[in-house]
C-alpha cells in the first residue's frame, strides 16, 4: 500500500498508540517477545525499561546513496538493542547504552531540527525496543509540520504484530537479514532468528514494496535489505540470498556488506576474530550476480 499521507499520520497513529503501549505493558515490541513489564521499570531482554534513550540525532552521510543522498539522512541513533551479536561495531550504544534520557517531546523537536537541516528523511536506527516511545513522538513531529519520508532502520528480528501498527506510517524499511540459518544466529543471542526474520520481511514488503527513488536519486518508499557477509561461512550468506530471491523476488534491493572486522567480543568465536577475506566475499558477489539481483549494491574492494 501507498504510505498514508503525512497530514493524516498523527491521527492514524493516535488510534494504533493504545496496541502499541499494550505490546510494551508485557513486552512483544520485537520477536524475542519476553513478557518485560517495562512501564513498571522491569527490563526486557534489551536492558531497557519503557524510558526513552537517544545516543546521537544528526545528518549520516554514511548510508546507502540513495538513503543519504547529498543533503545527509536524518539519522537518530537509539541507545540498545534486541540483539546481542558479539561482533557488533557498535557496541557502546546497542549493548552499554551510552546516550541520554529523553522524552517523545524532545525526540519530536530533533526530527523537526533534522527537517530544517535539509535531510533527505527521518532515519530511526533500532527502533524496535523504543517503539512506543518513537510512535509519541512522531505523532507531535507530524502534527507540527514533519513531512519527510520515515526510514525504520532495524536488524530484522522484529514483531509481525508491532509492524502491522507501523503500516502505512513507514515509508522505508531499512532491515538487516543477518543469517540465513537458525542455527549461525546464536552469535546474536538468539536461536530462531532466521525463522522469525524471514517473515518479517516479508511483512514489510508487503508493507511498502518495491523500493521507489525519486529525480533526484531518493529512495521515497520501499524494502533496502541489508546483509553483513561474515567469515568462514558464519552469516549462511547463499541461503539469505537464494531466500530473498524466492521470498521477495529479484527487484529486491540488496546492500552486499563487506565491512566486517573482529569487534566487542568477536575474538571470543573460532571464526569471527579474523576478518572478511577478498575471496570469500567475491564468492557471495558472483552468487548474487548468478541469480539475476541485480539492484543494490556491493562494496567496492576494502582490501
Amino acid at each position: 500500500m501507498q504510505p498514508y499521507p503525512f497530514e493524516k499520520r498523527a491521527e492514524i497513529a493516535r488510534k494504533r498508540l493504545p496496541r502499541l503501549k499494550a505490546l510494551l505493558a508485557s513486552c512483544r515490541l520485537c520477536a524475542r517477545e519476553c513478557n518485560a513489564r517495562r512501564f513498571r521499570n522491569e527490563t526486557g531482554e534489551c536492558n531497557l525499561t519503557s524510558d526513552l534513550l537517544v545516543s546521537s540525532a544528526h545528518l549520516h552521510f554514511g548510508e546507502e546513496p540513495v538513503i543519504s543522498g547529498n543533503k545527509g539522512s536524518g539519522t537518530i541513533f537509539f541507545s540498545g538493542c534486541n540483539l546481542a551479536c558479539i561482533f557488533c561495531q557498535n557496541y557502546p550504544i546497542s549493548q552499554f547504552h551510552t546516550g541520554k534520557q529523553s522524552s517523545p517531546r524532545k525526540l519530536s523537536e530533533m526530527m523537526l531540527k533534522l527537517q530544517l537541516q535539509g535531510a533527505h528523511n527521518i532515519n530511526l536506527v533500532t527502533p524496535s525496543p523504543q517503539l512506543e516511545g518513537i510512535l509519541e513522538a512522531l505523532i507531535i513531529a507530524w502534527e507540527e509540520g514533519l513531512k519527510l519520508p520515515i526510514v525504520y532502520n532495524c536488524g530484522g528480528y522484529e514483531s509481525v504484530a508491532a509492524l502491522g501498527l507501523m503500516e502505512g506510517l513507514i515509508d522505508i524499511y531499512l532491515a538487516d537479514l543477518k543469517y540465513g540459518k537458525d542455527e549461525v544466529g546464536t552469535v546474536s543471542g538468539i536461536e530462531d532468528y532466521f525463522s522469525r526474520a524471514s517473515i518479517a520481511l516479508v511483512e514489510m514488503n508487503r508493507q511498502v514494496g518495491s523500493l521507489s527513488i525519486n529525480d533526484e536519486g531518493i529512495a521515497t518508499q520501499g524494502l533496502i535489505v541489508r546483509h553483513l557477509v561474515l567469515p568462514g561461512g558464519q552469516s549462511a550468506t547463499p541461503e539469505v540470498l537464494h531466500f530473498l530471491k524466492e521470498s521477495i523476488g529479484e527487484e529486491v534491493f540488496i546492500s552486499l556488506m563487506s565491512q566486517y572486522y573482529p569487534s566487542h567480543r568477536a575474538k571470543e568465536h573460532p571464526k569471527l576474530g579474523n576478518r572478511l577475506s577478498r575471496e570469500e566475499y567475491k564468492r557471495m558477489v558472483n552468487i548474487l550476480s548468478e541469480l539475476g539481483q541485480s539492484n543494490g549494491w556491493v562494496q567496492p574492494d576494502p582490501w
